[in-house]
């Protein structure tokens, strides 16, 4: 078979998670589409007794709090336990030298499907896309990173590495089988640099938030003067990289479809004074002991005023949270910080 960088990006190379029984995959992502199937057909029933009555003003607000209650559902309470974090490999403390190294770990292991078929979200698979980074730029990977991450003014990212004395770095907590809240047991995260083996800070992602953003808005504003710098990234470049992927999925957002490194909604209103889809693309994190989120939530800009000085990019709404505890769901409070300062800027 073939994978390519594209299929490893969007996790659709076939490449297992943590998990190595495919009947075990197969049976939990059955169980997830049986459930979004009977919540959608439950939501088209409702939507089709409200057309037959007819829809007053109040439905409006109910709509949102079926939706918001909806939302509270499928994310569950903080520390929640979380049967990824069961498996053997999470809390691996083994120390590789290398990406090449850390590939041992699964590359004799089967494909789960053929290339391009299926979505499956792979830590595994950011590993070798790691490993294609170094071969590429003949560096290696960490030293790649850091560069990059110097020439965003991210100052405060840095490995994850237990030997070294890091200013300023969180103690991380998790509840045991009692529910009482203990340390974090002790991991080395350099079998996976590239999916979850960096620290950072919220000042550094939110730099990181914007450097992508302006890229992204980049191109949608005359530069008078020469005043306006590129972006980090060319503004097609970060276009393909929040445009949806087919055959993906997202599980901290139904409405979303996975891109390229990023969960994407895209706008969308179906009926009149009613849910809105605003477009945003975001990801979360989840290590032993850590969860985080950082979602882009753009301006929708007017037209008439992007050639107006000094209206410039990056124009919306950064939300980033790190929290030192496991198994936390933040995408959807992410999503309503976002909102309410989105609400208040179009009120000024």
């Amino acid at each position: 078979v073939t994978i390519t960088t594209r299929l490893l990006v969007s996790h659709l190379s076939g490449i297992r998670h943590y998990e190595k029984d495919i009947t075990k995959v197969k049976e939990e992502k059955e169980k997830a589409n049986r459930a979004l199937k009977l919540t959608k057909s439950h939501q088209d029933k409702e939507q089709k007794e409200k057309e037959g009555k007819g829809i007053e003003k109040t439905d409006c607000v109910k709509q949102k709090k079926e939706h918001d209650g909806e939302t509270k559902s499928r994310n569950s309470k903080p520390g929640r336990k979380d049967k990824e974090f069961e498996q053997e490999e999470y809390y691996l403390k083994d120390k590789f030298e290398s990406v090449i190294e850390s590939l041992k770990i699964f590359k004799n292991d089967p494909l789960f499907f053929k290339p391009g078929d299926q979505f499956l979200y792979s830590t595994y698979g950011f590993t070798l896309l790691s490993a294609v980074v170094e071969r590429a730029s003949g560096q290696k990977f960490t030293d790649y990173m850091l560069k990059m991450f110097r020439d965003l003014d991210m100052l405060s990212t840095v490995l994850d590495d237990n030997e070294a004395m890091i200013y300023n770095r969180a103690r991380c907590y998790v509840y045991n089988k009692k529910g009482r809240l203990v340390n974090a047991p002790y991991v080395d995260n350099s079998y996976k640099w590239a999916g979850g083996g960096f620290l950072s800070s919220v000042g550094d992602l939110l730099k990181f938030g914007n450097a992508l953003l302006y890229s992204y808005q980049a191109g949608q504003f005359k530069n008078q003067n020469g005043k306006l710098l590129p972006g980090y990234l060319k503004p097609g470049t970060v276009a393909m990289m929040w445009t949806p992927v087919p055959k993906t999925e997202v599980s901290w957002d139904r409405d979303g479809k996975y891109a390229m490194a990023w969960a994407v909604v895209e706008k969308n209103q179906q009926y009149g004074c009613c849910r809105q889809q605003r477009h945003y693309a975001s990801h979360t994190g989840g290590a032993v002991g850590a969860s985080s989120v950082l979602l882009i939530l753009p301006e929708e800009l007017d037209p008439e005023a992007l050639g107006t000085w000094p209206v410039a990019p990056p124009r919306g709404v950064i939300v980033t949270i790190i929290c030192n505890m496991q198994s936390v769901s933040l995408n959807s409070t992410a999503l309503k910080i976002a909102r309410e300062f989105d609400k208040e800027k179009r009120a000024q």
